[in-house]
């Protein structure tokens, strides 16, 4: 899984590079990527362009179905809820993520509807803390908060 991480990983690096927050998503399915998305809320003006939501998306059309079923998703930061629900909407198998969002990760927020058995679907959620996800995104804020202490 390591190596599938690193992909996540050099996609948030080019989200980096867009001056967008640093995620990237992947989407694995039969040990393969098919599908793959970094932030683009600022480039594309919309507040739904997450990683993971673009590359929900990109998996759904290479399928040609919006179920998920036998799909992985590894993403490089905790999903929000909003991504978390999309997750739980397209029957996702598993999510693996790198860093803790300890203040819009839908997890440590305490929501774990993945498992509510009241729902039609469950998946299981995996934090794979053993790749340094977080440094890119401690790097990027504090580039961002030196800029605006500049201004």
């Amino acid at each position: 899984m390591m190596h599938f991480m690193n992909e996540a990983l050099k996609l948030a690096k080019r989200a980096e590079l867009e001056n967008e927050v640093p995620v990237g998503a992947i989407i694995i399915f039969q040990e393969k990527i098919i599908a793959q998305g970094y932030n683009q809320r600022e480039s594309k003006k919309d507040a739904f362009a997450h990683a993971e939501i673009i590359a929900l998306k990109q998996a759904s059309q290479f399928l040609g179905q919006w179920r998920l079923c036998e799909c992985i998703l590894v993403v490089t930061l905790e999903p929000c809820l909003m991504c978390l629900a999309a997750c739980q909407q397209a029957r996702i198998k598993k999510i693996i993520y790198g860093a803790v969002d300890l203040k819009g990760g839908a997890l440590s927020l305490g929501y774990s509807f993945f498992q509510d058995q009241r729902l039609a679907h469950q998946f299981e959620v995996i934090h794979e803390p053993s790749i340094p996800c977080g440094k890119i995104l401690t790097e990027f804020f504090q580039k961002k908060r030196r800029t605006q202490k500049n201004n």
